[in-house]
């Protein structure tokens, strides 16, 4: 019997496929930042999106070069939730060999928000304060225009989230730096 799991489940389930704590941590904001957003858009989901969150590059340590692919095949495993398994995987959407299209508010918010919460991230970590409790727009705005910066965070993906959102992009980044302000401090950004 398929099931969703609990966050503790969740990260249980990250921990054995992942141990670089970049990639703990990567897990755990984009967890804190989908909850925020459930907040406005599906209030009484919001462990569902965290968990989502949580396990969406449940295999990029393992199997980078299988990104979601593997993703899919050890949650289905694992007997995870149909909605889950499509919701993780739909981050990947025509950048990894399952071609899951972001659907639903929730799938596009994750798709817009795992590449800019690392870029978001690496700007924060320049700063004196090393936060994000201080960062404004117009920081991330010209580190995001400078393509060497923070390489791996695809500009083309942010904007393409922006656009499945119907959101500017300068509103998908402020958000997703109030939504990052608001997570716990341990998560350390």
């Amino acid at each position: 019997m398929s099931y969703v799991p609990t966050m503790e489940q969740a990260r249980e389930i990250l921990r054995k496929y992942n141990k670089e704590e970049f990639h703990l941590k990567h897990g755990e904001i984009l967890s804190g930042v989908m909850r925020y957003f459930a907040k406005e858009y599906d209030p009484g989901r919001e462990e569902f999106w965290a968990v989502v969150g949580i396990l969406h590059d449940l295999d990029f340590e393992m199997y980078p070069e299988e990104h979601c692919v593997k993703g899919q095949e050890i949650m289905k495993e694992l007997d995870l939730d149909e909605s889950l398994i499509r919701a993780a995987m739909s981050h990947g959407f025509g950048c990894t060999g399952v071609d899951v299209e972001p659907e639903d508010i929730m799938e596009k918010v994750l798709y817009a928000t795992d590449e800019l919460t690392g870029l978001i991230g690496a700007v924060a970590i320049m700063r004196p304060s090393k936060s994000v409790d201080d960062l404004e727009l117009k920081s991330v705005k010209k580190k995001y225009k400078t393509p060497a910066f923070a390489a791996g965070c695809s500009r083309e993906v942010i904007q393409k989230g922006a656009d499945m959102l119907g959101w500017e992009l300068d509103d998908l980044i402020s958000r997703t730096i109030l939504a990052m302000r608001s997570l716990n401090p341990e998560a350390g950004i």
